[in-house]
């Protein structure tokens, strides 16, 4: 049985700044902790009912606290809680600027954490390894990101910092910023190297981020919708130009 202290620090952490301060954050489900775990990312405590504790036999190598359905409602960050909830310690990344002879993402102030997760699914599918977001994008360890990056999140390095900063110190790297007037995409060969920039989904890429981007591409439209979901453009724009 939880006590009342354990289930105030687990509701605690669907606030960004005990995540930070704790240096930990939560997944929940199945699919998503097995993903964590095969990962080998640190475990600081897991929880689930007893259901889920007896599929998993002897391949449950790690300490797990049994629990009642109705303890795991209380805890849960979701709205449907799903047999089983994990406290992991965040991956700790060094990258502080894009790696060379790769194609990294920066991100615009993406607000919405949905969005964010599935751009961070994207690039784990087309072999990208560094996001670099804006201090203003959504946290990427929001119970909703994680959830969003179905594992993702354990192979994609995602850093928080000036991006404006980060592009000046870089002038020599190719820059592509994704807008709605630019070069048909589908000209573009393969690209190797650079930065692909995708911009907030109401207003774009600011615009002291826009002057110092070499390139501005375009996903060619053909219907009368007035833009594209920034994770969706993000999937098309890659499966272009990987």
């Amino acid at each position: 049985m939880l006590i009342k202290s354990q289930v105030k620090y687990i509701q605690s952490l669907s606030h960004k700044k005990l995540r930070d301060s704790e240096g930990v954050f939560v997944a929940e489900g199945p699919k998503l902790i097995n993903e964590l775990l095969i990962a080998g990312l640190p475990l600081q405590q897991l929880y689930a009912v007893k259901e889920w504790i007896a599929e998993q036999g002897q391949q449950l190598t790690s300490p797990v606290t049994e629990i009642a359905p109705a303890e795991l409602e209380r805890i849960s960050l979701l709205q449907t809680p799903n047999q089983v909830l994990g406290i992991f310690k965040k991956p700790v990344f060094t990258a502080n600027r894009p790696a060379r002879n790769t194609l990294s993402l920066m991100l615009d102030t993406i607000q919405d954490p949905g969005n964010l997760g599935t751009i961070i699914r994207c690039a784990d599918w087309f072999g990208i390894s560094q996001i670099f977001c804006s201090v203003d994008c959504a946290d990427a360890y929001n119970p909703k990101v994680v959830q969003s990056t179905m594992g993702s999140i354990t192979r994609v390095q995602v850093a928080y910092g000036d991006l404006v900063a980060l592009l000046k110190a870089e002038p020599e790297l190719p820059t592509y910023a994704a807008v709605l007037n630019g070069t048909d995409l589908r000209q573009l060969p393969p690209i190797k190297e650079g930065v692909l920039i995708i911009g907030n989904e109401s207003k774009g890429i600011s615009p002291a981020m826009l002057e110092l981007c070499r390139n501005h591409i375009t996903i060619p439209r053909h219907g009368k919708a007035e833009s594209l979901n920034a994770a969706v453009a993000t999937g098309i724009i890659l499966s272009h130009i990987i």
